[in-house]
């Protein structure tokens, strides 16, 4: 009776939280919205508007955790491909709620030639549709934006394979300057 009991209790837990969660979703960008804005900090403290990037082409990678395998491999295809994306007359940023001591070291260790911005708080992640929340906890969601010299979201990548990611993401850039 008692382990029948908790079992209830677990489940009706679980379909709170999950009702809090979508409750308070923010609704799924679509291609040809604006692009959120954002004022957040890179690893030395300069604070980066979308508005600086208005000029370019901006590819926005949000993506979970610093220094763990699939970020990591990530980073470091974006960074094999960075002469390639400037070429394109291309800039990217990386976002994840890792802070600013944690972001330098990670892009120390592994070169990264672009800016990581802190989110600590996930204002901008939610934003974007790419956080999870769990009250307890939040996490980036591995998402990707493309957007164009206007500020409005050309290409979205929800489901990512970490090591064909960056050159899609160039493929697909090739394809929309050519379309122009």
């Amino acid at each position: 009776m008692t382990l029948k009991l908790l079992f209830y209790i677990a489940v009706l837990l679980i379909a709170i939280i999950g009702y809090r969660y979508s409750a308070t979703a923010s609704s799924p960008l679509k291609i040809g919205d604006d692009a959120p804005n954002f004022a957040l900090n890179d690893a030395q403290g300069k604070t980066h508007y979308l508005s600086d990037y208005l000029d370019k082409y901006l590819i926005i990678y949000f993506y979970p955790k610093d220094n763990t395998p699939g970020c990591t491999k990530e980073a470091c295809n974006f960074r094999d491909e960075f002469r390639q994306l400037e070429k394109l007359d291309a800039k990217i940023v990386g976002i994840s709620l890792d802070d600013s001591q944690s972001h330098s070291a990670f892009a120390k260790q592994y070169h990264l030639p672009f800016p990581l911005l802190t989110d600590i708080n996930g204002v901008v992640s939610n934003s974007y549709n790419a956080l999870y929340n769990f009250y307890v906890i939040k996490i980036a969601k591995r998402r990707t934006f493309l957007i164009n010299t206007e500020g409005k979201i050309v290409k979205i990548y929800r489901d990512i394979d970490v090591s064909s990611h960056s050159q899609k993401v160039i493929d697909d850039l090739k394809l929309i300057q050519n379309k122009q």
